[in-house]
């Protein structure tokens, strides 16, 4: 048993192992980061990044399988890049941000009518509408952003009311409106 351990952990050498783990993470996180591109409609880039994940990923499974019977202690760096890989993949697209979100408000009145001019002098479009809450008038505020810049906008209404209902939704598809492509917050 104790030979059979050994060669278990001695069958493939250090540095294959670590290649093996390093390049099975850069695979699975361009993997992520291509689906993430695809559903936010970025097919060019998807595509591009698809063809040089494969490449890799070709690369990784023929060096695993390879000598796989011999030296099974691949597979398991394949495996653990592969679980890495996911969580560094969604890390870097949630650095990236990817796409835009609709950020909806729920606030008093004349929070809302606050906040409205805040996020319009920060050159954000925003468009309110009047509502009935369970005790009082309300103030609904729609507001489309990057989402790299979903942080600025919140931290913006939260310094006028911090008691206003917050709501975020990626957005897939937006035509027309009022929407400064030209301005990059979140930089």
């Amino acid at each position: 048993m104790k030979e059979w351990l050994i060669s278990f952990f001695t069958a493939t050498p250090l540095w294959e192992c670590l290649l093996i783990f390093v390049a099975k993470v850069v695979e699975v996180s361009m993997g992520t980061i291509r689906q993430i591109l695809i559903n936010k409609g970025f097919r060019r880039e998807g595509t591009i990044l698809a063809f040089f994940e494969i490449i890799l990923w070709v690369a990784i499974v023929s060096r695993v399988i390879i000598g796989l019977a011999e030296a099974p202690f691949k597979a398991v760096f394949y495996c653990l890049g592969f679980a890495v890989g996911v969580y560094v993949g969604s890390r870097i697209e949630q650095y990236l941000a990817f796409g835009r979100i609709q950020i909806q408000v729920i606030a008093s009145e004349e929070s809302g009518i606050l906040i409205a001019d805040k996020l319009r002098g920060m050159g954000f479009g925003v468009t309110t509408m009047k509502a009935e809450g369970r005790t009082q008038p309300r103030m609904i505020l729609m507001i489309l952003a990057n989402r790299k810049g979903k942080e600025i906008v919140i931290r913006a209404i939260r310094e006028i009311d911090v008691q206003a209902l917050i709501i975020s939704n990626d957005v897939a598809l937006s035509h027309g409106g009022f929407y400064p492509i030209w301005r990059r917050i979140g930089k």
